[in-house]
């Protein structure tokens, strides 16, 4: 029998690299697009892009540089290019495909919704917010939206911060390691996530879902506050206490480390209604168990 295969976008990340090795695992063919050398096709050449998806089952586009930066202009720009213009190069060569995938998943973001202390959002109740980092997410979003595939099914993906070995995760141990793991600001804002092995779960449910399309909310149904967030970080470190920081403070430090403030204080509150309506369980759904499994790296189930 044929392996099924796979085409990776933006396959090096913390994300990518987890999700090629779990699709290698598990017997699938993957083929990879990126800027690095090793990647089957380069984001130049339309040609070998179309030649990597001809024939593919699923399209997995998780290219984007890191938001984890100061967003002066340069930076701004390379944000929202890394994002439109991998989605615009995906679509042309899914049109020029013989046999184009017949899911295409595309990575948004859970930061599309706005500040939300009084409620989750949800794909269909969900308010969208304002400002620089929603205005990305709706481009990319659109930009999928506008990619000429009568063929393939496509599904904008609005994922939560993703929790794993690495990642987002680094700097809150570190900062608990410090003794300065505290809350953050109010500490009252939320703190959507989802286990990067969920995540992975979540893909292979959505490809094999027809009836799920337009936006998913990828995002446990669990969310925490800051608070308990970084009270959970500090537990499974075994650190006994944490400084708080407030927001001034934040937005002094995150200028001398490069990052934005937002990172941290804006309150998502998303809600996995499609997948839950959907049957989808999660294998991660607390905090508290992710956070275990993370700092004693234990393999996940397959």
């Amino acid at each position: 029998m044929m392996p099924r295969t796979v085409v990776i976008a933006g396959a090096t990340g913390f994300i990518g690299s987890y999700f090629r090795r779990r699709f290698l695992d598990a017997g699938w063919q993957v083929r990879t697009v990126g800027r690095d050398g090793s990647a089957d096709a380069q984001w130049n050449d339309d040609g070998a892009i179309t030649k990597a998806l001809n024939g593919a089952e699923l399209l997995v586009n998780l290219a984007g540089r890191s938001v984890n930066c100061r967003y002066n202009e340069q930076h701004r720009r390379e944000i929202v290019d890394s994002r439109v213009l991998t989605t615009r190069a995906l679509g042309r060569a899914v049109a020029a495909c013989d046999e184009p995938p017949r899911t295409w998943i595309n990575s948004s973001t859970g930061t599309i919704y706005r500040h939300a202390e009084d409620g989750p959002q949800s794909e269909v109740s969900g308010e969208l917010g304002s400002g620089f980092s929603v205005d990305v997410a709706r481009a990319w979003e659109d930009e999928l939206a506008a990619a000429a595939a009568p063929r393939t099914r496509k599904v904008p993906l609005r994922i939560a911060i993703v929790l794993g070995a690495g990642g987002v995760m680094e700097p809150l141990r570190n900062l608990a390691r410090l003794g300065l793991g505290g809350h953050m600001g109010p500490g009252t804002q939320k703190f959507s996530w989802i286990h990067v092995e969920d995540l992975y779960r979540v893909v292979l449910f959505v490809h094999d879902h027809a009836e799920l399309s337009g936006p998913v909310n990828a995002a446990t149904p669990y969310p925490v506050d800051n608070r308990e967030l970084m009270s959970l970080v500090r537990r499974s470190l075994g650190v006994p206490f944490g400084i708080p920081t407030p927001a001034w403070l934040l937005e002094a430090g995150a200028i001398l480390i490069r990052t934005q403030t937002e990172l941290v204080l804006k309150s998502r509150w998303v809600e996995p209604r499609k997948l839950l309506d959907a049957g989808f369980a999660f294998e991660h759904p607390t905090l508290a168990g992710a956070l275990n499994q993370i700092a004693q790296r234990k393999p996940s189930r397959t």
